[in-house]
């Protein structure tokens, strides 16, 4: 069950964007002050383990299957 919730889920663009979003959020906190924003962390997080709980949960994947 484990390696199915950590398998590799999160690929090309979509794993760019989170991290380049999450980082962004979370320079957003250092320069605000408003904690909202760390919200980027785990966002940016999925992004540099390419993998979503979330994707797990539902069955969806946006990385390459090799085939």
């Amino acid at each position: 069950m484990a390696s199915k919730i950590f398998a590799k889920n999160v690929g090309g663009s979509d794993r760019w964007l989170r991290i380049i979003g999450g980082a962004t959020l979370t320079a957003g906190f250092f320069v605000s002050g408003n904690p909202l924003l760390l919200i980027g962390v785990p966002i940016a997080a999925t992004g540099i383990f390419s993998t979503c709980f979330l994707y797990s949960l539902i069955g969806f994947s946006t990385a390459k299957t090799s085939s």
